[in-house]
């Protein structure tokens, strides 16, 4: 397993085969090495291998960066795009697997009780950067889940199957079992072996989903970010979460935005900011300065009263963080200064500020000329 074979060869399937034919390729093979399923002592890494192959030729960008570069990460990649199929909330393929050959649906060899309900929700965490919370983004995740058999529509038969009420059951789901025991008999309830807590059986299960309904998917959709958006906020993607079992309904796909930290604005709330140098003259007599805004493109005048000391914070309303939901409302930018002072003035400047400064009652120590410099250092020797 240490050299890497080719995804197709890895999948048993041609190069132009289609995304039906590489999904039904991928399913055959997983249920033959999963770990869950599996008693090959190398079926871990056997199937970690046909889910990277998977992973690549069921999405069309890392597909075709395959074919042209050898590799799924190619030029193509980056932009908005964003894979989960390894983090997404914890989950990968392989958990969602396990959770497939849990599922209880009939022909499937896992234990687990299965009920028709709604499928469970899903949940990310996306990370924005604070420009495109500003101005609101659309970010494409990949990632995997349990989706519709695209085969049997969800039902979990094949075509002309027919969903009977269990036999052994008689359609409650629970068989009762009676012991002896020391304390006379003792009546317990199980999920039924047969339908598995279902309650129904399907006589000629679909063959892509097993009878389950639904199969392991990896899948591409586009994340709609609202301009504004904070740190926390949780979106909500109806219908992308798990599918449910045998045609129930699917869960949610809870998305939760992170806003990165920004190397020149610090956000609080709706307001941003930012710190701007102002030299020491312009700061006593005022000016205006330009600063970049959040948004693209934006220059904002900043007006510096006369007198403005270190430290100081001016407020322009109106051009810090679009208000979620506000309807083109924005907090405030506050911009702190910080007064630069000069490292190196030429004569007569420092002339003139030592004039101002005797002006201003200050007592600058006198500049010392060359001659004075070897002077000292020549009565700093004879000393």
């Amino acid at each position: 397993m240490a050299d890497k074979r080719d995804y197709y060869e890895v999948l048993g399937v041609d190069r132009d085969a289609d995304q039906r034919t590489i999904k039904r390729a991928f399913l055959k093979k997983a249920r033959e090495v999963h770990p869950d399923v599996s008693d090959d002592p190398d079926a871990e890494a056997k199937f970690k291998e046909v889910n990277e192959a998977y992973s690549v030729l069921s999405d069309e960008q890392k597909r075709a960066n395959y074919d042209r570069f050898g590799t799924a990460d190619g030029p193509g990649m980056g932009g908005g795009y964003v894979d989960f199929s390894d983090i997404f909330g914890g989950m990968g393929m392989d958990d969602i697997f396990s959770s497939f050959f849990g599922g209880g649906a009939a022909g499937s060899r896992g234990g687990a009780s299965a009920r028709r309900t709604r499928g469970r929700d899903m949940a990310i965490t996306l990370t924005v950067t604070l420009e495109e919370a500003a101005r609101g983004c659309t970010k494409t995740i990949s990632y995997d889940r349990l989706a519709t058999c695209e085969d049997c529509h969800g039902t979990g038969g094949a075509d002309g199957a027919q969903e009977k009420q269990c036999p052994r059951c008689h359609g409650t789901g629970f068989v009762t079992t009676v012991q002896r025991s020391i304390f006379g008999q003792v009546q317990s309830s199980s999920p039924c072996p047969d339908c598995h807590g279902e309650g129904t059986v399907i006589d000629h299960p679909c063959e892509m989903c097993d009878g389950q309904g639904r199969t392991p998917t990896h899948e591409k959709i586009d994340i709609d970010v609202p301009a504004g958006i904070a740190t926390g906020r949780q979106l909500r993607v109806r219908g992308y979460g798990e599918a449910g079992f045998r045609g129930a309904a699917s869960g949610d796909l809870i998305v939760t935005v992170q806003v990165s930290e920004h190397d020149r604005f610090q956000r609080s709330g709706d307001d941003l900011y930012c710190t701007v140098e102002v030299p020491m003259a312009s700061a006593a007599l005022g000016c205006t300065v330009q600063v970049d805004g959040i948004l693209d493109g934006e220059r904002i005048d900043v007006e510096i009263p006369s007198g403005t000391q270190y430290g100081d914070a001016i407020t322009v309303d109106g051009r810090g963080m679009p208000r979620s939901g506000g309807g083109g409302s924005r907090g405030r930018l506050i911009v702190r200064v910080a007064i630069v002072v000069p490292r190196k003035m030429s004569p007569a400047a420092r002339e003139a500020l030592e004039r101002f400064a005797r002006e201003m009652g200050e007592s600058p120590t006198p500049r010392k000329t060359m001659g004075d410099r070897i002077r000292d250092a020549i009565d700093d020797i004879l000393e």
